[in-house]
């Protein structure tokens, strides 16, 4: 299979994409892509879109509803005029009647939500918001503060408490992580890691489905256009498709090392330093592992890909046909993010050890959990394992696929093809 004619095909397919302006386009509009998907998520989550939020807070005490307002009329977003607070006073009787002349004005969003303080809630601290979207975290996470301050400044009231007494019982808990590795020291735990692990898990998302789609297209024009029947004449269907992969592969694989370039410049100087919360706990062994994890994962979809093209004629076809690959990337990309909130869950550890799943989520599990490098090896003889897998399969139906036309193939034809010998 690896012999002159493959690394011919090798060869040519570096060369056309190498000095491609796909290749070059992409290779600077990638960082582009990433750091304004990163700003634009950042932006959206602080975006509140909350201007003109007009809230009444009812409270069954008179003298209360004073404090309240004296409160609330202090914060930041109501002093500069984004939002409007009142505060009345209304019995917990009273309370339906009081809706039902209000609906109007919250239906047509004049009014956008009533909060009801009753007195019990200075026992359990259960508190009702009656708006036309009462799920709205802006509100929840706006008010909630403040009205746990003014619950706290009213049950110590009579408690005899200081002021420092008071600020102390408002304070939330902060927690500080320290990872405890095998190393000597105990370091603080940042930022930086996560952040790291998030951008892995796009790239290696992206990168391996474009470059699996622009396989799988190639293939199908190549086929359409009859340029395989004179490449054919040449090398062995085999050949071929193992110099297209290696080919794509390596593009891939050199463009992947110019984007984590400034990674291995911040890890290999002190000249450039990051900010403590967001410096990056990683070394040379991370980013080689990276490497040799993404390569193999390109080799692995590549064939799956390149598969999918020699079973179908067109890239409408394809596009339907293709859907359980592109699941197989999709799938562990998502579950990639639940290891933000817990990186070592069982789910997610249990994945990194699933074929398929084990190329996009060990790398982001092996940046945030301190394990042993024999797990990282471990993934990667799966990964080769699957690829010894995929490629005969992969194989066999190219050399079918590659030369038929007309209807796409059933599921039984495709087990024919499998079982082919040769």
């Amino acid at each position: 299979m690896f012999n002159y004619r493959t690394m011919a095909v090798t060869k040519r397919e570096l060369r056309e994409k190498l000095m491609s302006k796909a290749f070059i386009i992409m290779t600077i509009l990638m960082p582009v892509i990433m750091f304004s998907m990163v700003g634009l998520q950042a932006l959206m989550v602080q975006y509140r879109g909350d201007k003109g939020t007009k809230i009444e807070v009812i409270t069954e005490d008179s003298e209360l509803s004073l404090k309240c307002g004296d409160l609330l009329n202090t914060l930041p977003f109501v002093k500069d005029g984004k939002w409007e607070i009142t505060c009345s006073t209304v019995s917990e009787k009273e309370l339906k009647t009081y809706i039902e002349k209000k609906k109007g004005a919250i239906l047509t969003k004049k009014l956008t939500g009533v909060i009801f303080i009753p007195d019990s809630s200075l026992r359990d601290k259960k508190i009702e918001y009656y708006a036309k979207t009462p799920n709205s975290l802006t509100v929840y996470e706006k008010m909630n503060g403040p009205i746990n301050k003014l619950l706290i400044n009213e049950f110590f009231s009579d408690k005899s408490l200081t002021d420092e007494e008071l600020q102390f019982a408002r304070m939330p808990v902060t927690f500080d992580g320290f990872k405890v590795t095998r190393e000597d020291k105990i370091k603080e735990q940042n930022y930086g890691n996560i952040v790291l692990a998030f951008v892995f898990s796009i790239l290696l998302y992206m990168s391996l489905l474009i470059s699996g789609t622009t396989t799988m297209t190639s293939v199908i024009e190549e086929k359409s256009s009859k340029v395989i029947e004179v490449l054919l004449s040449s090398v062995s269907s085999r050949e071929l498709m193992t110099g297209k992969i290696l080919g794509s592969s390596i593009t891939s694989l050199i463009q992947m090392t110019i984007w984590l370039s400034p990674m291995i410049v911040l890890i290999s100087t002190a000249w450039i330093s990051l900010p403590d919360k967001f410096s990056l706990d990683i070394g040379y062994g991370h980013i080689i592992y990276f490497l040799v994890n993404f390569f193999l994962g390109l080799l692995i979809y590549q064939g799956l890909f390149s598969m999918v093209g020699a079973i179908f004629n067109t890239t409408q076809e394809a596009n339907s046909g293709v859907f359980p690959v592109i699941m197989l990337i999709l799938v562990p990309f998502f579950l990639s993010f639940s290891m933000i909130t817990n990186p070592d869950n069982s789910i997610v550890a249990a994945a990194s050890y699933i074929p398929f799943a084990t190329i996009i989520i060990m790398p982001c599990r092996f940046t945030l959990v301190d394990m042993p490098f024999i797990y990282p090896v471990l993934s990667c003889i799966i990964n080769i394992l699957t690829l010894l897998l995929i490629f005969p399969v992969a194989g066999k139906i190219y050399r079918v696929g590659i030369l038929r036309s007309g209807t796409k193939p059933s599921m039984r034809e495709l087990i024919k093809w499998i079982r082919t010998p040769g």
